[in-house]
């Protein structure tokens, strides 16, 4: 694609030689690593797939789950295509169903007729991962409607005892998701979480891996599942205020900018209605320009995107989501192509997140001149988040060929910032930062054109 040399008037850019002081909370090294990832994959497949509802009881028969045609490989290979860095298996769900065959529950595949018992959903899963370079996530979640210790101290120990068996024989795990839910067993009784347990468990076996839950420790819920992220998007948040399943979570959701852990969010969202594969909504599969608004409002809003994929009863990805996920695949490489010359020696626009752009006392604003006028519906913002996040308002001012004008107030920016618009033949714009934690750091600027499927612009 045709770049366009850029001329810069007023921009108020300093280059400081001298170590800027990181505004706390800071991430750790296993959460930066995890902020880059940005894309990746959930699959929820379970007994679930084959009871053909979303939440099963618990006395569900082993027989019922019997895939004609499980292939890994299909979707790992599905999943890479799509852009995806990893995978996400639901090992266990609500219903205590087991995709592997731990020690601790008679409730799995090894009861199943799948394979004769001997199958083992989550090694296949793992071993495909390998073969196309993605890594490897575990779903298990805390609540069991079927284990007969459910309610008990003792089921804390079983659910550990879990842990160690998904922690130690699949090799690296990057995420570990805990579900909030948390309802009564098949005694009645509703279990006290070790939550202190379950995370030192993660921590001892897999250092590196990011726990998810409501209040994280490392990764935390967006607060819906509808797809997006919000205007105000705090990383740091009072993490210890809130816990899996907190009932006023929505008092928290948006992070806070006085928090006192670095927990950043992650945005959960399936391309069917349902989490579960259900035969009657393979004609409701989300379209390739719903999942890049999608994505806009996710990784584009300081959060990192998990996109569900319901395996079907075959074992298989449906080929609707597939097309779907390959159309997805496509608009974003059209899509994701900077308009901005690059330059190697300007921290705005060299592409690195170890450079950047720093606002002065009396210039916090910048302001770039476009020499040839170019068609953009997006600008893009990086902070370069091993610092601290520190932008908590700014607006932008765009002028088109002609003159108009048009202002866009924003939040916060984060690990990264999507500003979407009626898309204009751009000759210049100006982006004010109102409010901020300590000096303002930007480590990338970039403009796209986001497309349709029919090369339309997406954002009219």
């Amino acid at each position: 694609m045709k770049r366009f040399t850029l001329l810069f008037a007023l921009l108020s850019y300093s280059l400081f030689s001298q170590k800027v002081a990181p505004v706390y909370p800071i991430p750790s090294a296993k959460q930066l690593a995890w902020s880059e990832l940005e894309f990746y994959g959930f699959i929820h497949f379970n007994m679930n797939t084959f009871t053909n509802v979303e939440w099963g009881e618990g006395k569900e028969s082993p027989s019922s789950f019997n895939p004609t045609a499980l292939d890994c490989n299909q979707w790992a290979r599905i999943a890479k295509k799509a852009g995806m860095k990893g995978l996400i298996l639901t090992a266990k769900h609500h219903d205590g169903f087991a995709l592997y065959p731990s020690k601790y529950t008679t409730h799995s595949v090894a009861k199943s007729p799948w394979k004769n018992g001997k199958g083992d959903v989550v090694k296949e899963l793992s071993e495909a991962c390998k073969k196309y370079g993605l890594k490897l996530g575990i779903y298990l979640s805390p609540w069991d409607r079927f284990h007969p210790a459910y309610g008990t101290d003792d089921y804390n120990q079983v659910y550990a005892k879990m842990q160690e068996e998904l922690l130690t024989n699949y090799g690296p795990i990057f995420e570990f998701w805990y579900d909030g839910a948390n309802g009564e067993g098949p005694n009645g009784k509703k279990q006290v979480y070790d939550w202190d347990l379950f995370h030192s468990m993660v921590n001892k076996y897999q250092p590196t891996a990011v726990q998810f839950s409501d209040a994280g420790p490392d990764i935390r819920w967006v607060g819906n599942e509808r797809g997006y992220a919000y205007d105000t998007m705090w990383s740091p948040i009072l993490r210890d205020k809130i816990y899996p399943g907190c009932p006023d979570f929505d008092n928290y959701r948006n992070g806070q900018e006085n928090g006192t852990h670095w927990v950043s969010p992650e945005v959960d969202v399936s391309i069917r209605p349902g989490w579960y594969y259900h035969r009657d909504q393979d004609n409701k599969v989300k379209t390739p320009d719903s999942l890049l608004k999608i994505y806009a409002a996710s990784v584009g809003r300081n959060s990192n995107l998990l996109l569900n994929i319901p395996v079907d009863t075959r074992g298989l990805i449906h080929e609707n989501d597939s097309a779907s996920l390959m159309g997805f695949a496509a608009i974003r490489t059209k899509s994701l192509v900077n308009l901005l010359k690059k330059n190697s020696s300007d921290p705005l626009f060299d592409g690195k997140n170890s450079t950047y752009w720093m606002a002065s006392p009396k210039k916090k604003d910048i302001r770039v001149e476009l020499k040839t006028p170019i068609s953009v519906n997006t600008l893009m913002l990086e902070e370069p988040i091993a610092l601290g996040q520190r932008v908590s308002s700014f607006e932008v001012e765009l002028v088109d060929e002609l003159g108009n004008k048009e202002v866009i107030k924003a939040g916060t920016i984060g690990h990264k910032r999507m500003i979407t618009f009626k898309e204009r033949k751009l000759k210049s714009f100006q982006i004010r930062f109102t409010g901020s934690r300590g000096p303002v750091l930007i480590s990338n600027l970039e403009a796209y054109r986001f497309i349709s499927t029919r090369n339309e612009p997406l954002f009219q």
